[in-house]
């Protein structure tokens, strides 16, 4: 077997020469050569050439024409060479070969070995007839021009075999010596396994660039004859593949990354088999991922510069400034790396020409970015002083284009006031325009746009204009022609709504008047309609006509858009559905607006006729719709004939008539495409032939998952996933895209891997890389990826596990400055949730903020340890304000800062530390007594050894100032004011005693006789068990006693108190006793009996 990039054109079969290469070969195998040029004078070719040419031609009887071969007296062959007069023609070596025996059934292999010339090269072979030899599995030729016989036969034996070397650009063939081979018979064929002829040994290593033609060659011998098979190991062949000369060679036109991989031929008989294995690189030129991109930068800023490329092998980059190799870094900046670049500190001196190239042995592919660094006052583009005009109501945009570095601040003001432009109505936009929204008459004037950076300003003026809004006449115009001589009896007369109108026309015949249509007229056909509008006066500035209708059957009231035509037509032309009740009207268009309709005509019925139009498809597997708008029925009765079958297949037509508009086909397999076509009849008759598209089945969950899953870490929150595409047999539907998950198992600062929040991405499309952003530094995370379409997710991938490189820390997340002195504050902090690498310190920055305009300079202390959780900063300024910034720091770099605002206080008096008794860590807070009022005092916490600077919490205090606060504090604490609330107490609980007991006694007066002999009507209907009711038994115990003095009472034993009957207008009859209104707070009563109410002494 042999595999080449630029294959010789070979023809296997039976074919007229003459064809592909303008002439025919001479019969008697020698060489045969005819150049001409174009003025017809024959170059480099003698006289026994053009004889032997002539000869052969006449010896086989070919007569040569045209464009095959010259002929005398003919038009001379233009060849097309840069060198034509001096080229050497392309020939075999004069050999004799000797024949070649063979028994029957053994291989036999003819060389060719053709010359060396300008390609393309094509090879035949033939005898000297100019027959074609015939090939099949047996005997074929190989990609190198040999001729291999898998076992030879008694037919083969011949004298005749010649092998042609065609040159089609120099219109040239050159033919090898004859050769001879004898096939020695044997009473029997000794048949044995196969071999492989092409390729030797068992593994060939091939290397192709994408895009380029793959062919993989094998041809075996043996007896039977074998039977070449090919397969692609781990997977099916790709769908591009073909395979040619009687299954011995497969070729993919233009390989792709897909391709890649171990590919295998196999040759087999019935005694045994033989393989060769071809393990295929599909190798990539250079190619861009991200180019450097040219930036305008200021002077003291940094820029950064991409540069990825992709290929493979893959690419090494080399950076350039202007055109000078770097040897790994540059003058005054980082390194460039092959990835990005980053120019800190920029000065002028930077400005350059920055080149990324990317080479490996297939190419190399230059970018390059200017970077220009400068600082420029604003210069504003727009031209100054100009006007603008604006109607009341609209929107109107002023420019300012402007041009600086570093950017500027733009700000519009109005009428040489100071104050920008402000309200809803005003906005600036990116570019520096002002836009006015709703414009009023107070807009007017001028503005003035201010543009400002560090390098200086710049102004322009814009004015401004606002009209009013313009009123809009039409002018009806009606002009007649006459006898002059009658100029006196002749007279115009205008009408509005049937009455005269009374004008002092003049010979204009014009008037300012308002538009109104008149009806139209409706002539009907067959299947459409003539629609007529009256000729009258029209506004001239009317532009056309619209035409409206309206059915009645299945959307009765809504009006349509049919048709629209010029404004010079009164008539318009209808195409119209069977079987609808139309009316129409007309409304007329200009560039004002729409006016009025019409009054809608009568009704005009079409008769049915068939169905006219194609039913519309919409595919959801496995059911087919075929929707048919009603109004496009045409008739009664419609059905739809649907007719399917397998695409593909010879299968016959399946066919189904229904009258819904939807039909399911059943017990298809998965995903397979199917012809479709769809044609509706009704009474009349049938619609016209349908078209046939195409439809899949259902859809089925992927059953493959993405191999070859890689990631590329491209920063510390940032990679790149790649991964080869899953095979279309094992998508089962339409591809919808792929889905990359992936998970967090632990901060490279811990040793135990855990689980994390599962995140995902979904692509949509056929891709086979993308970006996953957002990810953590310092962490090590899993990942999968897999493939889903319109069913769902497929399998996942293999995880791959990857690590991201450290970043900076995150901000500090809490940071309090305490024990404020006269010249020094102490600050304590808490270390960062997520270090993100290696935590290695703090940067502490401060600087005075007084109350002043003026700030102090920032001053910084590096803080080395990274346990470090507390800082004195001494010497500050008494009676001073500062701000403090904290952040934390790692091998990269320093997160971002956290804030805070302290003061130190005034020099303290002179005074002695009191320490109180020790504090009970169960509680919350500790009280101080005997401190003087309006006193400040400093108050510390803490350890229980000695009094030092290191307090756990201290704070300045003042106690408040004698007054009434103080006062009532002092009545609070006196032992007289408590024994007085206790003695009230008392009291009171005596008297509310005394009251239950008389309360409870009132059973026993003779008003329950009373009631006894003159029941009230609405007390009798009250239950037993309710507290309002007594009980005719005198040993039983009231329901309103009291139980004991500390015990708890129903809530029905409290509703009968005095003090709830005091609130109501109740009266006492003669011997004292409470009647009340008993049968009035029945409901109260019952309400009341759902709680209790405790009592307390």
């Amino acid at each position: 077997m042999r595999f080449r990039r630029s294959k010789p054109q070979t023809s296997n079969e039976p074919n007229n020469m003459s064809n592909s290469s303008g002439f025919l070969p001479a019969s008697d195998c020698s060489s045969a050569h005819v150049v001409k040029s174009n003025t017809g004078v024959q170059n480099k070719t003698d006289k026994k050439k053009k004889k032997n040419l002539k000869t052969a031609s006449q010896r086989t009887g070919v007569e040569l024409r045209g464009r095959s071969a010259p002929a005398p007296r003919t038009k001379p062959i233009a060849i097309h060479l840069h060198a034509a007069l001096s080229l050497d023609v392309p020939k075999f070596p004069k050999e004799k070969i000797d024949p070649i025996v063979v028994k029957e059934g053994d291989p036999v292999v003819l060389e060719c070995n053709p010359p060396k010339g300008i390609p393309p090269l094509q090879i035949y072979w033939m005898t000297l007839g100019l027959q074609h030899i015939e090939q099949d599995e047996r005997v074929s030729m190989g990609l190198n021009g040999n001729l291999y016989f898998s076992n030879a036969l008694q037919k083969d034996s011949r004298r005749d075999y010649c092998c042609y070397a065609a040159f089609p650009r120099i219109r040239t063939i050159v033919q090898k010596t004859a050769m001879s081979v004898v096939v020695q018979s044997t009473n029997a064929i000794l048949e044995r396994k196969p071999s492989l002829l092409v390729p030797s040994g068992v593994r060939t290593e091939i290397r192709l660039v994408k895009g380029e033609e793959m062919q993989l060659e094998c041809i075996a011998e043996g007896f039977p004859t074998p039977k070449i098979e090919w397969t692609k190991m781990g997977k099916g062949l790709p769908e591009r593949v073909s395979v040619q000369n009687h299954g011995k060679l497969l070729t993919v036109l233009r390989v792709q990354e897909e391709d890649n991989g171990k590919y295998m031929c196999r040759a087999r008989n019935a005694h045994g088999e033989a393989e060769h294995y071809f393990h295929v690189t599909v190798e990539e030129p250079p190619k861009w991922i991200s180019m450097p991109e040219s930036t305008i930068a200021t002077v003291g800023t940094e820029v950064r510069i991409n540069c990825v490329a992709a290929g493979f092998p893959q690419p090494s980059t080399v950076w350039r400034v202007n055109g000078q190799s770097l040897n790994g870094t540059l003058e005054k900046q980082a390194p460039l790396r092959a990835l990005s670049s980053t120019l800190n500190c920029l000065c002028p001196c930077d400005s350059a020409v920055y080149q990324c190239e990317a080479s490996n042995r297939h190419g190399t592919i230059l970018a390059n970015a200017n970077i220009l660094v400068m600082n420029l006052p604003p210069m504003i583009l727009t031209e100054d002083s100009q006007e603008y005009a604006a109607v009341v109501g609209s929107s109107v945009i002023m420019h300012c284009k402007v041009f600086s570095s570093p950017a500027s601040t733009i700000m519009w003001t109005k009428d040489d006031t100071e104050k920008s432009v402000e309200g809803e109505r005003f906005s600036v936009h990116d570019n520096g325009s002002l836009e006015i929204r709703s414009v009023q008459k107070e807009d007017m004037g001028q503005y003035t746009c201010f543009t400002t950076n560090i390098e200086g300003k710049s102004a322009i003026t814009a004015i401004l204009d606002i009209k009013g809004r313009g009123n809009i006449a039409s002018i009806l115009t009606c002009q007649a022609e006459y006898d002059r001589s009658l100029r006196g009896s002749f007279g115009i007369l205008w009408e509005k709504d049937g009455a005269e109108l009374v004008l002092n026309l003049t010979e204009s015949t014009g008037y300012d008047v308002e538009y109104a249509a008149v009806p139209p007229t409706l002539q009907p056909s067959h299947h459409s309609a003539i629609v007529k509008q009256s000729k009258s006066c029209f506004p001239f500035s009317r532009a056309e006509f619209i035409v409206e209708y309206e059915e009645s059957q299945w959307e009765p009231g809504r009006w349509k858009k049919l048709s629209q035509v010029p404004g010079t037509r009164t008539s318009a032309l209808l195409k119209l559905h069977g079987h609808v009740d139309y009316r129409f009207r007309v409304s007329a268009v200009n560039g004002v607006g729409r006016g009025e309709p019409s009054e809608p005509t009568g009704r005009y019925k079409t008769p049915p006729s068939g169905s006219h139009p194609h039913p519309s498809f919409i595919f959801s597997e496995p059911k087919m719709y075929a929707p048919l708008p009603p109004i496009e029925h045409n008739g009664p009765g419609l059905e739809y004939k649907v007719s399917y079958r397998r695409m593909g297949t010879d299968e016959d037509w399946k066919e189904q008539v229904v009258k819904r508009h939807s039909f399911i086909v059943k017990n298809t397999p998965t995903f397979v495409p199917y012809e479709v076509k769809i044609q509706a009849r009704n009474h009349q008759g049938w619609g016209p032939e349908p078209k046939v598209v195409i439809g899949y089945s259902g859809e089925d969950f992927p059953s493959g998952a993405p191999d070859d899953v890689a990631v590329e870490v491209m920063n510390n929150t940032l990679v790149k996933v790649t991964w080869t595409r899953v095979h279309k047999d094992k998508v089962h539907g339409h591809l919808g895209g792929y889905r990359v998950n992936w998970w967090r198992l632990r901060s490279l600062l811990q040793s135990k891997k855990g689980h994390g929040e599962k995140h995902s991405l979904t692509f949509s499309g056929d891709r086979t890389h993308v970006l996953v952003p957002g990810l953590r530094p310092f962490s090590e995370y899993s990942l999968t990826v897999m493939a889903f379409n319109g069913r769902g997710n497929g399998p996942g991938s293999h995880p791959v596990t990857f690590k991201t490189p450290e970043g900076a820390p995150e901000q500090i997340p809490i940071l309090r400055a305490t024990n404020a002195q006269r010249n020094s504050i102490t600050l304590v902090w808490a270390p960062p949730l997520e270090a993100n690498g290696i935590l290695t310190g703090y940067l502490l920055q401060f600087q005075l903020i007084n109350d002043t305009n003026d700030v102090g300079s920032l001053q910084s202390v590096n803080i080395t340890s990274p346990d470090t959780n507390k800082w004195v900063l001494q010497d500050l300024e008494l009676l001073s304000r500062y701000k403090f910034y904290l952040r934390a720091c790692s091998r990269v770099g320093c997160g971002p800062p956290i804030s805070e605002e302290s003061a130190t206080v005034p020099e303290a008096s002179k005074g002695n530390w009191k320490i109180s008794e020790a504090v009970n860590t169960s509680k919350t807070f500790h009280i101080i007594h005997g401190l003087e009022p309006g006193t400040v005092y400093t108050v510390r916490l803490v350890t229980k050894n000695g009094l030092d600077n290191s307090s756990i919490f201290e704070d300045v205090i003042k106690t408040r100032g004698t007054g009434l606060a103080s006062m009532h504090g002092g009545i609070a604490t006196q032992s007289w004011f408590i024994g007085l609330m206790c003695a009230v107490a008392l009291l009171t609980l005596i008297v509310l005693i005394a009251c239950f007991i008389n309360r409870n006694k009132g059973g026993k007066y003779s008003v329950k006789e009373k009631e006894d002999l003159h029941p009230d009507v609405e007390s009798q209907g009250m239950n037993d068990d309710t507290f309002c009711e007594y009980s005719d038994n005198d040993e039983k115990p009231l329901k309103g006693s009291l139980r004991s003095l500390g015990g708890d009472m129903k809530a029905a034993d409290s509703g009968d108190s005095l003090v709830d009957y005091g609130d109501e207008d109740g009266q006492f009859n003669e011997d004292g006793s409470f009647i009340g209104e008993y049968a009035g707070r029945k409901e109260r009563c019952s309400a009341e009996v759902k709680g209790t109410v405790p009592i307390t002494a």
